[in-house]
């Protein structure tokens, strides 16, 4: 039976996913569950099983989270949402980006040897999106409001733990692993999902250019990032998105 995990990182990445879960007039009769110091909601979203959680912030909450929802709550797909800082060209404030894959920004053992952002004594540290739901991600954004207005692309999702707002950091991230955008949990989420062999996507909203207003932009738009990437999943579960 298919379980949908929900993971953001802060309250504002989850509150509009979970508004859906309890509302008296929605899918409502969510159950709240406190473990481990955190809260999950496992009920319904459109007649569909979900369990949504704020990991909080970094990539070892984001981990342990994760896997709380497999081995716990026994979710059969993963979806990260939230907000994160544009790397990609192009890419403006509150548009879209959709994993193509995720990998750690912040991963150096190449004095052993190791490739740039490999992990000691894994092959795999490139960890690859479920194509299925990355492409149910895109045909959701194309049903939303803002579709007209902002874009999406697929791309890399680097994570790490450090808060990326200097076109320093920014250009070397960019050297390093050429992602999409950064942000503090993708990865790890992606990490713990590829070991559990669960499908997984990442959906980010851009609130920041990443780059203390190199290309035009300072804005830090939590609120309103963080309410389109939510807008998004739930009409992924509009959709056949989960059937795989």
């Amino acid at each position: 039976m298919r379980k949908i995990g929900i993971i953001g990182a802060m309250e504002v990445e989850v509150q509009t996913i979970v508004a859906a879960m309890t509302a008296s007039g929605g899918s409502g009769r969510a159950k709240k569950i406190e473990s481990a110091k955190l809260t999950f909601y496992e009920g319904e979203i459109r007649g569909i099983n979900a369990v949504v959680v704020k990991s909080g912030v970094g990539k070892v909450n984001a981990a342990l989270c994760a896997q709380r929802l497999v081995l716990e709550f026994g979710v059969t797909h993963i979806i990260n949402t939230g907000i994160a800082g544009a790397v990609a060209k192009g890419l403006r404030v509150f548009d879209i980006v959709v994993s193509t894959d995720a990998m750690y920004h912040d991963v150096d053992a190449t004095v052993f040897g190791y490739k740039p952002a490999q992990i000691p004594q894994m092959d795999v540290y490139q960890f690859p999106a479920d194509a299925a739901l990355a492409a149910a991600a895109e045909r959701a954004f194309n049903e939303t409001s803002f579709a007209k207005t902002q874009k999406l692309i697929k791309g890399r999702v680097a994570s790490g733990d450090q808060f990326v707002s200097s076109g320093e950091v920014k250009n070397r991230i960019r050297d390093l692993c050429s992602p999409a955008c950064v942000e503090m949990e993708g990865a790890a989420i992606a990490h713990a999902c590829w070991l559990n062999a669960v499908p997984f996507v990442i959906i980010r909203s851009m609130s920041d250019m990443a780059d203390d207003g190199e290309e035009a932009s300072s804005a830090f738009n939590e609120k309103t990032s963080a309410e389109e990437s939510a807008a998004i999943v739930l009409k992924m579960f509009a959709s056949d998105a989960f059937t795989a």
